[in-house]
């Protein structure tokens, strides 16, 4: 299945230098290993597409609403943060 979605410049090109193999959205739409991300480049300021797109086949999904392997004080103090690995 091809899901389209908005994407912010910035995020566009590290996805297209391949600096960024990931996405990072809220879980408001059903996705699965082997659909195709489509991704439109939104400029946020005009809230207008640029005209580029990227097509990339995902391959992991991860959701969740509730992390439960740090204390809450930890999470409050610190965050979360997503780590990209290279192939």
């Amino acid at each position: 299945m091809k899901i389209e979605k908005k994407i912010w410049p910035e995020y566009f090109q590290a996805i297209l230098d391949n600096r960024k193999n990931f996405e990072f959205r809220l879980a408001d739409f059903d996705v699965k290993e082997g659909d195709i991300l489509v991704l439109r480049e939104l400029d946020p300021a005009a809230q207008e597409y640029t005209g580029r797109e990227l097509e990339k086949e995902v391959s992991y999904v991860l959701k969740t609403k509730n992390i439960k392997f740090w204390p809450k004080e930890k999470i409050e103090k610190y965050g979360y943060q997503i780590i990209s690995l290279k192939n």
